[in-house]
């Protein structure tokens, strides 16, 4: 009798574990039918939706959706530049179901923290725009990527603009006519790596190039135009018009720096009353104010190429492929981050 009711427990769990098993096979096929049927997830963490260059990205994105319709779904969320509410947001999305996840981080020491919340999930993260301060959290997890810029190319170029504008007899930037360029910094967040490298780049260009120069001036304008009006208003005034030059780390400041002067009678056509102003991003408002001799120039940072790249590697990571597969990029030494190349704009 009691072998029976051995034998009668033994065919139980037999039935039982074989039913598990049915289900989670049935459960992975509607997980696979789902996947064949409905568009790529991708959760969007953006830096701050009122950043002109990240709204360029974020427009490229969504006529990349519009150009695979039911193939993508994009949802964006904007942080507002409070790390506080992005940390909020990416609490959020834990909950989601979703199947990449771009990141535009406002605190660049963020990045383990970001890693931690979805890495137990397998989901791809690429972190785009504003680098991590450090590239060790993205090395410790397979599915995360950085993709950006050279900083020190941008400051290279901001720098040869210049160097170029000095050079030329009939656009000279040298204003007093004392064979130094007295120039002022407006620099991007305290301790970000690409306002720390755009700065020292843009300022080796000039020295290499055997120009002598005087920083009369350096000041923080967090990439923003209303802070850079307001900074550059007060500088003015203070410097009695000593300053020649403004290098900006961003288009927002350096057009926020022209605003100024123009208050007091600058860059508004006369080529008596220039001062020499260059940024990054070329975005178009800054376009229009170099063609109009408004802005010297700036560096050209393209947010279709951005878009672009952070989609296709996020892509490829989702699909189980290389990350770079059909794509001309290239990882730079790390093995984790692609850098896109800027070009001088000068009109």
């Amino acid at each position: 009798m009691r072998t029976f009711r051995r034998i009668l427990v033994i065919l139980y769990l037999i039935f039982n574990i074989s039913e598990m098993q049915y289900r989670c096979i049935e459960v992975k096929g509607e997980e696979n039918l789902f996947r064949q049927n409905h568009a790529t997830v991708v959760d969007v963490v953006l830096y701050d939706f009122k950043d002109k260059y990240i709204s360029l990205v974020k427009q490229n994105l969504e006529e990349i959706q519009n150009q695979n319709k039911g193939k993508v779904k994009f949802n964006f969320y904007d942080s507002k530049g409070n790390q506080a509410i992005q940390n909020e947001i990416l609490s959020n999305l834990e909950n989601n179901l979703q199947d990449i996840i771009l990141i535009n981080l406002v605190d660049t020491k963020a990045t383990q923290e970001v890693i931690d919340r979805f890495k137990q999930r397998g989901i791809p993260i690429i972190f785009f725009n504003r680098e991590p301060l450090s590239t060790e959290a993205i090395k410790s997890y397979e599915k995360a990527y950085y993709v950006g810029t050279n900083a020190k190319e941008a400051g290279n170029l901001q720098g040869q603009i210049l160097v170029n504008l000095w050079n030329n007899k009939r656009t000279s930037i040298d204003i007093n006519n004392n064979g130094v360029l007295q120039y002022a910094i407006l620099r991007g967040p305290q301790n970000n790596i690409e306002a720390q490298e755009r700065t020292e780049f843009s300022i080796k260009a000039l020295e290499k190039a055997g120009i002598q120069i005087a920083q009369i001036t350096s000041t923080i304008g967090n990439w923003e135009r209303d802070l850079a009006r307001t900074n550059i208003s007060a500088l003015f005034l203070q410097y009695n018009n000593r300053i020649e030059a403004i290098i900006a780390n961003n288009d927002e400041m350096a057009i926020g720096a022209i605003e100024a002067l123009q208050k007091y009678g600058y860059n508004l056509g006369d080529p008596k009353k220039i001062i020499a102003v260059v940024g990054v991003d070329a975005i178009p408002e800054a376009q229009e104010l170099i063609k109009n001799g408004r802005m010297a120039g700036s560096v050209f940072q393209d947010p279709s190429e951005m878009a672009k790249a952070i989609y296709t590697i996020g892509l490829n990571v989702f699909k189980g492929n290389p990350p770079l597969l059909d794509t001309q990029y290239k990882f730079d030494e790390t093995g984790k981050s692609v850098r896109l190349p800027y070009k001088e704009y000068i009109g």
